[in-house]
């Protein structure tokens, strides 16, 4: 079928009329491709689906641009009455919850049958669908506000009105030097990002590697005239006996001692919701509340109602130090710790997490121990202290509790603190240059 092109002034956006360059001419979607919808075969026949070799493809299936593969095939039987789309075919994802921040579009590299969710887009010439794919995604902010209808649990585009958006047709030379620059530059665009995810790499590696030197008393240079830490510590625990840690294998400074985290912290489980009155409404701060960076998310805070009584037992105090005890996963296990400076009184925490209170902070710094935890955390330590049940990890909060750590003296934690804090931001500086 021949393309015919036309340039009513109702096909200009909005905000416009947009001035073409010359040669240039406005036309619509539906002037230049015809659209099919997709189907799904009977899961409950199994000959459908059983030994399928035909590609079906789904919006789970649209997450690379170049589509040329499914998770679920159809066999020869599922085939029969679907209709099979060719390389070149544009695929657009017309119906689900993704809609809300995104609108998938992929290009087929083989022949394929699409389910009810995908819309087929096929140009009447095939030298169109480069420069109609980039057009269509140039076009996906204006697509996702003006051709969408919302729904209650999934969205969908309002096709009838989607193949009327119109579209600047360049000469056909002109669409392949176009594409061919925005191809090119789309693969700079990749090395650069492949490039930011190694520099981020480094930028998380360089922290593990600042709090080890650190916590090994190797990062600042020490005082003989600071008060040994043993001392400090015996003001906190009179009954503390300094003791060798297995599992460490550092040399420790002059002054530091290793201490057992019993010996100067108490630990608070977190916060069951209960029903008995009189309740009262808090925020409550839960495992989803920890960042990647081990910092408190205060954006997420869930404020639900609880007893006062448990409440008055479990609300934290400025330089608690909340540890997570259920949860993780295989790659990331439990015992993450984040440090919550804030107003006393003000916030809870969840039973899936536990409150550290180091009983003198005039002797121990938060920070300081925020930090020890955090090394011991990148070091992978939390994995000898966790169990697993039904898929839950949990930690092994005696096991932690007699793990020990070095304690410098106290002004040396406080040197210790700034120059961490201080590398960290530089390091999170040029972390946000290269993702602004």
């Amino acid at each position: 079928m021949e393309c015919k092109v036309t340039a009513r002034k109702s096909h200009y956006p909005k905000d416009g009329p947009w001035e073409l360059p010359e040669g240039w001419e406005w036309t619509t979607l539906d002037t230049i491709a015809r659209f099919s919808g997709g189907k799904t075969p009977s899961m409950d026949d199994r000959s459908n689906w059983e030994n399928g070799k035909h590609l079906w493809i789904t919006s789970k299936d649209m997450k690379l641009e170049a589509i040329c593969d499914s998770l679920i095939k159809l066999s020869d039987t599922g085939l029969q009455g679907m209709t099979i789309h060719h390389p070149g075919t544009i695929l657009m994802v017309n119906r689900s919850g993704i809609l809300r921040r995104t609108l998938p579009l992929g290009v087929l590299q083989k022949d394929a049958t699409i389910n009810q969710d995908l819309k087929a887009i096929i140009p009447y010439i095939i030298d169109l669908t480069p420069y109609l794919f980039f057009c269509l995604k140039a076009f996906e902010p204006i697509i996702l506000q003006d051709y969408k209808k919302a729904g209650t649990t999934v969205d969908n585009i309002n096709f009838d009105l989607f193949v009327t958006i119109p579209i600047p047709l360049p000469p056909i030379q002109e669409q392949g030097r176009i594409v061919q620059s925005i191809q090119s530059w789309m693969k700079r665009i990749v090395v650069i990002e492949e490039s930011n995810d190694e520099i981020f790499d480094t930028i998380d590696s360089t922290k593990s590697k600042i709090l080890e030197l650190a916590i090994n008393g190797k990062l600042v240079p020490q005082n003989p005239s600071d008060e040994p830490a043993i001392e400090l510590i015996k003001r906190i625990n009179p009954g503390f006996t300094p003791s060798h840690n297995l599992h460490y294998e550092g040399v420790l400074p002059n002054g530091w001692t290793m201490a057992r985290i019993e010996s100067f912290c108490t630990t608070i489980n977190g916060l069951w919701k209960g029903d008995k009155e009189p309740l009262i409404n808090v925020g409550v701060i839960r495992n989803a509340n920890f960042t990647k960076d081990f910092l408190l998310d205060y954006s997420k805070i869930e404020h639900i109602n609880v007893e006062e009584r448990s409440f008055l037992k479990r609300n934290l105090e400025d330089g608690d130090i909340i540890v997570e005890k259920s949860g993780g996963s295989d790659n990331f296990p439990v015992g993450r710790s984040i440090l919550y400076r804030g107003e006393s009184g003000k916030y809870s925490f969840s039973n899936f997490t536990m409150s550290l209170r180091i009983k003198d902070k005039s002797q121990i710094i938060p920070e300081y121990l925020y930090y020890a935890l955090q090394n011991m955390y990148r070091r992978g330590d939390m994995r000898q202290m966790q169990t697993q049940t039904t898929g839950l990890h949990n930690l092994l909060t005696d096991v932690f509790m007699s793990a020990q750590i070095p304690i410098p003296p106290s002004s040396e934690q406080w040197r210790i603190v700034e120059a961490i804090e201080n590398h960290f931001q530089t390091l999170d500086r040029i972390r946000d240059l290269l993702q602004n």
